[in-house]
């Protein structure tokens, strides 16, 4: 087999790469003024950290055009490939890390006060975001690879940071082993797909692979698998699901809220470069399988989560942990219905993604402030929210009828209705019936969470003082969730996009 030869490109477009290389700049900022700033002024660090995560998404928009890229490689005889991309696909995932990252952060300026070191806290949060935000442009493995781990190690960190919590950091332990794990799986599987195309190049992978020499096609076909296993360790499918729920029950709540929403997006970032830009030649292999995950995966999620007792301690957490393995699978529908369709079904996932942002954060958000007064967090606990604070009574209503489907949670019943014709119009009917058996068992938890919002307390209503951070989180995604409900169009205009 004869490579073309290449030739790096001695320049970088800094705007293209402005927004993930400015977040991982304050963290270093954070970082350094951690050892100078006094502890009584240590949420100075938080509202920088806040404020380069804005300035961050403020830098997107110079880029919305979705035409610029930057580290590329030029040859004679070929397409010019780029190590980094900012693509629409690579913005609107941009955009979801970043805000997934700016609210986790006004949901932590409470936490870091009392119970978190600030200094590191803030430093491994931006690092994670910045890992995050770099990935959905990386076009190449090994940067996708880099991305992936600069995004995972600080979360680590960030679930065993209640030190002194021995749930915290058994937390800690099994999301680190099965991360690594993951990662070794595929540096495998990365390794297999070079020795057998000699390129790393997302692009040029796709075309080498359709041209395999016969004694490396073994090689190549084990590479694609193990790629595609890794990946499904980050999403959370099954069976690679089994340390979501207690590394959420052990994590501080603001960094649970932080792995449901970004940390799943990198999964599935991931999961849509390497088979939809990688590996589209190996779709009869990857489609099939993603299909079978889709169906698992959602399924396990919600019989668990119907599953749960309201009066366990944690339940509520526990509940949205394995809601959130069961809205996973419902994102990787579409991932596989492109298998068998067209590259457009991937705005359908993206669609998906930014509604369940929006909403999962808020409930976290209102779990949060909950958890102040009621620290074991059980369902139980949320009976007569609405006579305590009918505000948050009604957002986390809100938040959950739109995660299940239901009015006046339009986005979430139209972003369902996506995913579901995505399915169809790829010829998985089997896979559109079981979604709709698990749509149909997951609005029975859903829905019983709700009305226990409304009924009469037991006692004398407790009050939910929430700092004004946690206000504004629960504010801004309950502003977004109406918005969206009233205007889907903002988001599921990418269900009907190309996005790459």
């Amino acid at each position: 087999m004869t490579f073309a030869s290449e030739s790096l490109v001695q320049s970088v477009d800094w705007l293209t790469i402005a927004p993930p290389t400015l977040t991982a700049v304050v963290a270093l900022v954070v970082l350094v003024a951690d050892l100078f700033v006094p502890q009584e002024r240590k949420q100075l660090l938080g509202w920088t950290a806040i404020g380069g995560l804005t300035a961050a998404l403020a830098l997107l928009l110079p880029l919305r055009a979705g035409d610029r890229s930057t580290f590329c490689l030029t040859a004679a005889t070929q397409v010019k490939a780029c190590s980094y991309t900012a693509d629409h696909f690579t913005l609107v995932i941009q955009l979801l890390v970043l805000a997934g990252a700016l609210l986790t952060a006004l949901l932590s300026l409470d936490a870091t006060r009392e119970k978190l070191p600030a200094g590191e806290y803030w430093f491994l949060l931006l690092s994670s975001a910045a890992g995050a935000a770099l990935l959905p442009a990386s076009r190449d493995l090994a940067t996708l690879v880099v991305a992936l781990e600069v995004a995972s190690l600080p979360a680590f960190a960030l679930v065993g940071l209640k030190r002194g919590d021995r749930m915290s950091g058994e937390a800690a332990l099994k999301f680190f082993l099965s991360s690594v794990t993951a990662t070794a799986v595929t540096l495998l599987g990365v390794s297999f797909v070079y020795a057998a195309t000699g390129t790393l190049h997302l692009t040029e992978i796709a075309q080498r692979l359709d041209d395999v020499p016969g004694q490396l096609q073994t090689l190549a076909e084990a590479g694609v698998a193990l790629t595609l296993v890794g990946f499904a360790f980050k999403t959370a499918a099954v069976p690679f699901h089994f340390w979501v729920p207690d590394t959420y029950v052990g994590a501080p709540l603001p960094v649970a809220a932080y792995l449901s929403v970004v940390g799943k997006a990198v999964g599935f970032t991931g999961l849509i470069l390497v088979t939809v830009v990688a590996f589209p030649s190996y779709a009869d292999v990857w489609g099939p399988a993603l299909a079978a995950l889709a169906a698992l995966t959602m399924t396990a999620g919600n019989v668990a989560a119907l599953r749960q007792l309201s009066t366990r301690a944690w339940s509520a957490v526990r509940l949205l942990a394995w809601s959130s393995v069961a809205q996973a699978g419902y994102l990787l529908v579409p991932i596989a219905a492109a298998a068998y369709s067209s590259d457009d079904q991937i705005g359908a996932t993206v669609a998906y993604a930014l509604m369940y942002a929006v909403v999962n954060l808020g409930a976290f958000a209102v779990v949060a402030l909950v958890g102040r007064t009621h620290p074991e967090n059980r369902i139980a606990d949320y009976r007569g929210l609405y006579a305590a604070s009918p505000a948050a009574a009604f957002a986390l209503g809100f938040f959950l009828l739109n995660l299940a489907g239901l009015p006046p949670g339009i986005i979430g019943l139209f972003a369902k209705v996506t995913v579901f014709s995505a399915a169809v119009d790829a010829g998985l009917g089997w896979l559109a019936v079981i979604m709709g058996v698990n749509v149909v068992i997951a609005l029975y938890y859903y829905l019983r969470w709700t009305a226990l919002l409304f009924r009469a307390p037991e006692g004398a209503p407790v009050t939910h003082r929430a700092p004004a951070p946690v206000t504004l989180a629960i504010a801004l995604t309950a502003a977004a969730g109406v918005v969206l409900s009233g205007f889907p169009q903002f988001a599921l205009r990418f269900a009907a996009t190309n996005l790459f």
